[in-house]
């Protein structure tokens, strides 16, 4: 049996999605707080001291993350669900066993 999605709800696919992004950048996030803590401040071109940005910067990513990823599936479900109407869905197959 065929069947074909007619529509994806933006708000839910967007909300897992976004939160999926979010626990899935603090493989990335934890690590680089953890290398920036140990960096040394550098120095600019008169030997003057320049303080390295923030670790506490690299903590909001998971946050950018969560944001764009909700803002982009939104987006892409909207599309689809656009172009849906006039190309048909994504199509699929079952059996019952």
């Amino acid at each position: 049996m065929k069947i074909q999605i007619a529509r994806f709800s933006p708000h839910q696919n967007a909300k897992v999605f976004a939160v999926l992004m979010a626990i899935g950048s603090l493989v990335f996030v934890v690590p680089m707080f953890v290398a920036f803590q140990f960096m040394p401040s550098g120095v600019d071109a008169h030997g003057n001291p320049v303080n390295p940005p923030s670790a506490a910067f690299a903590l909001l990513f998971p946050f950018i993350y969560l944001v764009m990823g909700y803002v982009m599936v939104v987006v892409g479900c909207w599309m689809y669900n656009v172009m849906v109407r006039f190309l048909g869905g994504f199509e699929y197959e079952t059996r019952d066993q």
